[in-house]
């Protein structure tokens, strides 16, 4: 799960927002693994309890609930902050904007401020490549690309980057961000968070038809979240200031994933499971085509991806079966 976990020699306190979620809850377990101490605040909206190591310190609260936010902030006093809350939902952004804007902008602001109130001295910030960069004028996309969001959450992510670079200049905090591309693994949902790879095998083990928005020609790059992890780790201690892609710089298509996870289910599928997709319109506000050159990342955090594609199909499809079959 973790590409080469070490103990660290300068264990951290580390608070991670949206902690209970996929991504969150799988860093703060890497994180107690290396030897840090770990705070996590969510307010289930979306992550799960049962992802909470007992390890971890957990505050149940909102990143909007300032009053609840700052007393999580005075009484673990993080050396680090991890933010990874976030609205994630491209078309509930579009449908209401100013709600997406609430959490990933205010709400991401007040984890910023307490954070740099009570002395944090770093903090990551979990944006978006694929949402960020709009239809890309070139593949893969560098860091150099122009800026031009497809959606609202798109915006909101570009926007709160802007926020932390000002704020770095004034307060002794070090911000670095990393630009994730489609993030999927173990402990993804078809809720919530929930990516192709985690729908896609949840519906095939229950035998159910996977839908696809469009021909199945749109592309997408795809990182596996032990890879992800690797990345955050690396970006408690390199990387001051940057701003970098985290992707593998492939493109992969929906059928193409429809294709690995249908192989990766394999003999457990069921014999009356579905052999095709259903294929429905396209959705408004999501880019057709997209893959995130990781050059950068590689150069300042020593960070390349380490897992295939086949073997985190693979690592999600097991998981998922054991979901599927408690």
């Amino acid at each position: 799960m973790y590409p080469d976990l070490i103990l660290t020699s300068n264990a951290m306190k580390i608070l991670i927002t949206g902690g209970a979620g996929f991504i969150g809850s799988t860093l703060a377990d890497a994180y107690l693994a290396a030897g840090h101490e770990v705070a996590i605040v969510d307010n289930l909206a979306t992550g799960f309890h049962d992802n909470v190591s007992p390890q971890a310190r957990f505050y149940q609260c909102d990143i909007c609930d300032e009053a609840a936010l700052a007393w999580a902030f005075d009484e673990f006093r993080p050396d680090a902050v991890s933010h990874h809350a976030a609205q994630l939902d491209v078309r509930k952004a579009l449908a209401d904007p100013v709600y997406d804007a609430d959490i990933n902008i205010r709400g991401a602001l007040n984890v910023l401020l307490h954070a740099a109130r009570v002395g944090a001295a770093r903090f990551i910030f979990a944006s978006s490549g694929g949402a960020c960069y709009g239809e890309p004028q070139f593949l893969p996309v560098t860091e150099a690309h122009p800026v031009a969001p497809e959606s609202p959450y798109g915006l909101t992510k570009f926007a709160f980057e802007h926020y932390l670079r000002i704020w770095s200049r004034q307060h002794a905090i070090t911000p670095v961000v990393l630009r994730y591309a489609n993030v999927y693994g173990p402990r993804q949902t078809a809720h919530g968070e929930g990516g192709v790879v985690a729908i896609f095998s949840g519906r095939m083990l229950r035998n159910e038809p996977c839908r696809i928005f469009g021909d199945g020609s749109m592309t997408r790059d795809y990182v596996y979240v032990g890879d992800v992890v690797a990345a955050n780790r690396l970006a408690l201690e390199k990387g001051d200031g940057a701003v970098v892609n985290i992707g593998t710089g492939v493109q992969t298509s929906t059928r193409e994933v429809f294709d690995a996870v249908r192989e990766a289910v394999g003999a457990d599928a069921p014999a009356s499971g579905p052999a095709e997709p259903v294929l429905l319109p396209e959705r408004p506000g999501e880019v057709r085509n997209i893959c995130l050159d990781s050059t950068l990342a590689q150069h300042v955090l020593g960070w390349q991806p380490a897992t295939t594609f086949t073997q985190g199909v693979a690592h999600t499809v097991a998981w998922q079966r054991q979901q599927v079959s408690s």
